[in-house]
């Protein structure tokens, strides 16, 4: 059987598919539709299966796996799927979510390695006892979650994934400016996004928690500092926690992103461009990896909803 990512327009496939989203919506003709995103270890496709009944909305639910038989096509110059046929996945055949999940492209045990090391770089002892504090908690879940539902690294292991990449970028951009502060950038960096794990419910049909919805993973990391702060005796006041609290605080850049405060030290600003820098190219690579040279991408909604040309070179 053909991988998504391997389909190409016009052409009828069946495959094991996994229903990483299934929404249920209404048609201007009142009736209910349900959009599905389907994927499988070589990415997702969406399609919409046009006037489901109560049987099926009860049916397919998002982390089942389907047998999809069906055809790929374009809608507006992004890749979709005309559903024919589609049943759950019977008793004998790959049931199994996880055959189906996207993984980081780095084994854990390497990942877990390599942090490790970066750990040993924070010589500033407030913030090494904080972060190996917080990390001892939630370790199982940092390597295991993807670092959002849909944009980017959203796939198993990949909150871990972007983490490590801005490790490195952060040591890269530290080794050239010698001004910074390398222990409080990879401090931060470590924790920006851990607050994902309560954000997140998993790797399998990835949604957003209670927590996720009503709080953010930003305020949900900064209540965890306050909370290994009271357990390690460190006082929250201290102007080392302080500054940690900032960068992370501040790493989305801007108020109406999420941030409570714009970056105000050199550690934080630099934290921010990280991110995006990181995010954005995940973003693309997951668009230009659907295409061939030669092609546009779809939209994609995180970069202003453009597309990006793979280069015939």
């Amino acid at each position: 059987m053909k991988k998504l990512r391997d389909l190409v327009v016009d052409e009828t496939f069946e495959t094991f598919v996994l229903l990483k989203t299934a929404d249920v919506r209404v048609a201007r003709n009142g009736k209910k539709f349900i959009a599905f995103t389907f994927q499988d270890n070589s990415g997702t496709i969406d399609g919409k299966y046009w006037g489901a009944s109560d049987e099926d909305i009860a049916t397919f639910t998002t982390g089942n796996v389907v047998l999809l038989n069906g055809k790929r096509e374009l809608y507006q110059n992004m890749p979709q799927v005309k559903i024919m046929h589609l049943r759950l996945a019977k008793e004998g055949e790959p049931t199994d979510p996880s055959l189906y999940m996207e993984k980081a492209p780095i084994d854990i045990d390497e990942m877990k390695q390599e942090f490790n090391d970066y750990l040993l770089d924070i010589t500033q002892a407030k913030w090494h006892r904080i972060v190996r504090h917080i990390f001892s908690k939630y370790q199982k879940e940092f390597f295991d979650y993807p670092a959002a539902k849909r944009n980017h690294h959203a796939f198993a292991g990949g909150l871990a994934f972007h983490t490590l990449t801005m490790l490195r970028l952060a040591k890269s951009v530290a080794n050239e400016y010698s001004e910074l502060n390398p222990s409080l950038l990879y401090a931060g960096v470590m924790l920006h996004d851990l607050g994902k794990v309560h954000e997140l419910s998993g790797p399998v049909a990835t949604e957003y928690t209670l927590a996720g919805n009503l709080l953010g993973h930003i305020v949900l990391i900064d209540e965890e500092i306050t909370t290994a702060c009271i357990e390690l005796n460190i006082p929250e006041l201290d102007e080392e926690v302080l500054v940690l609290k900032h960068v992370v605080l501040a790493h989305h850049g801007l108020l109406e992103y999420g941030s409570p405060v714009r970056p105000k030290i050199m550690e934080a600003e630099v934290l921010h461009h990280l991110d995006n820098l990181d995010a954005s190219i995940q973003m693309m690579l997951g668009s230009l990896k659907q295409i061939n040279p030669g092609e546009y991408t779809e939209r994609i909604f995180g970069l202003d909803n453009r597309n990006f040309y793979l280069p015939n070179i």
